[in-house]
């Protein structure tokens, strides 16, 4: 008779998909092995193939489980808070997930060209979001639709400094952060 499965099977592979995430970020995808994010993550590589049959399938459910997250939570936000509850939304989102967010930057090419259609998807999906705030933001300046995806990657690649470079602690808080970038947004758009 094939064994059920656990109870607790759904916590046990965010678990690992949490610690592996982290310790795939901090070596690099590349470098790491599935030996390495067992012990980083206190468990048997036994258990860790139990729940996948590659480093790639596990880097595949870390990233999906993000993005699938990331997009959910972006859009549960109000719509009445236009951009500026969007911006607050996905930092917010952000936050505790800068593992993920390494990975989705820097190891999502790796995976087969099958699995990175499905992420690219949820990608261009919180992209078409920002862009769609803009454009009811802005619609004159951006209403011919040349600026309009400048101008949100670039949006996104403000975000990526709360990632990238602020320190914990220090500084402005996220929502703090989302309002100043809300505001630049906001008084540059409407100058072009």
């Amino acid at each position: 008779m094939p064994r059920g499965i656990a109870r607790d099977h759904e916590e046990k592979r965010t678990a690992i998909r949490k610690g592996a995430a982290a310790y795939f970020a901090e070596h690099g995808f590349d470098r790491a092995s599935m030996t390495g994010a067992a012990k980083h993550c206190g468990v048997s590589k036994a258990l860790i193939y139990h729940y996948y049959d590659s480093k790639e399938l596990l880097l595949y459910d870390i990233l999906d489980s993000h993005l699938s997250t990331l997009v959910a939570e972006v859009e549960a936000a109000p719509e009445t808070d236009g951009l500026r509850g969007l911006v607050r939304a996905i930092l917010v989102a952000y936050k505790g997930a800068d593992a993920e967010h390494k990975l989705q930057l820097d190891a999502l090419s790796v995976l087969e060209p099958k699995a990175q259609q499905k992420l690219f998807a949820l990608q261009h999906r919180l992209i078409d979001m920002m862009g769609d705030a803009l454009m009811k933001a802005a619609p004159e300046a951006l209403g011919d639709g040349r600026r309009l995806r400048p101008v949100t990657m670039s949006v996104f690649g403000i975000l990526n400094w709360y990632y990238m470079w602020n320190r914990p602690g220090q500084g402005l808080s996220r929502e703090e952060y989302a309002d100043l970038v809300t505001d630049m947004l906001l008084g540059g758009i409407k100058a072009l």
